[in-house]
């Protein structure tokens, strides 16, 4: 089998100073791509800005022979996501892989979590994909190609004490995943969501010690690469890894039941069968989704 290459590709990651987007950011420059690496180079919490840490990231791939340029610009804002695809085709001429990975933790429990902290957190990673996807989708529309890997997580598919920002933000991203899905696929645009496992800054104070050697970023970088590659077809889906395991999540729909005209009291007597998760369904689309209930009404 050939090697995956991405000769003649642009990618802009962002959030590549540190941790994953680094990691994603060197693996797709060692396979031939050119590389905006974006990072607004601040703490955990989003606050400061430096443009070192993508800078450091710029000079490792250009030693080894790659070409990036770098990118310090917000995400969050519109002028920030423009600027940042706009590096891209200033200095390579377009833009065919977007790598949303950007994000920072404001993590308290939700009856003590401030409006500051929730929109902080919403504002750099859901916000940002979408300011950073849309700046860049007309070009990939106009070339008629385009990959996009959205950067989900674990927290925000089955959710996580003290993280009601970051879940809320992280599931709103596999939203965005499945729509973008499906709007771009004529143009051969396809857009998937990695919920990834890694130990990184952002999760070593939540990881055991003993996970850092088994959970590195470098083992989350290969399903980017692949997903981001001209060969991959699959678009709409979410897929875990970590530790060397990959795996597609899915949303199911058990059977159900049904019973025309029903009282809360008939909900509440039939409720077993309610939560029954067998046989499941999986939709793709909403409108099989909404097919079954049709279905059921026949």
């Amino acid at each position: 089998m050939s090697e995956l290459r991405f000769d003649g590709r642009v990618a802009v990651v962002t959030g590549a100073g540190h941790g994953l987007g680094r990691s994603h950011a060197l693996s797709l420059a060692e396979r031939g791509a050119k590389v905006v690496v974006n990072d607004l180079g601040g703490a955990l919490d989003g606050t400061g800005a430096s443009t070192g840490p993508a800078a450091e990231v710029v000079e490792l791939i250009t030693k080894n022979g790659g070409e990036a340029v770098v990118s310090g610009d917000d995400v969050a804002t519109p002028e920030g996501a423009e600027a940042i695809v706009q590096s891209a085709i200033d200095a390579f001429g377009r833009v065919d892989i977007v790598v949303n990975n950007a994000g920072i933790l404001r993590d308290r429990s939700f009856g003590k979590m401030s409006v500051e902290e929730w929109d902080a957190v919403i504002a750099v990673h859901l916000r940002g994909a979408f300011l950073v996807t849309r700046a860049a989708f007309s070009h990939m529309k106009e070339q008629a190609y385009g990959r996009i890997v959205n950067t989900s997580s674990p927290s925000g598919l089955f959710g996580s004490f003290g993280q009601a920002n970051y879940s809320t933000a992280k599931m709103g991203l596999v939203g965005l995943t499945k729509t973008l899905g499906l709007e771009g696929a004529r143009a051969d645009i396809r857009v998937n969501a990695i919920a990834p496992i890694a130990w990184t800054r952002m999760t070593e104070s939540l990881l055991p010690a003993e996970f850092e050697a088994r959970f590195t970023a470098e083992r989350i970088s290969p399903l980017v690469a692949y997903l981001a590659h001209e060969s991959c077809e699959t678009s709409g889906e979410v897929f875990s890894v970590g530790a060397g395991r990959v795996a597609r999540v899915f949303v199911a729909e058990g059977p159900g039941w049904k019973q025309d005209d029903h009282t809360a009291e008939d909900i509440r007597d039939n409720w077993e069968a309610i939560m029954t998760e067998q046989p499941y369904l999986t939709p793709t689309t909403l409108g099989q989704q909404s097919g079954a209930s049709l279905k059921a009404m026949l």
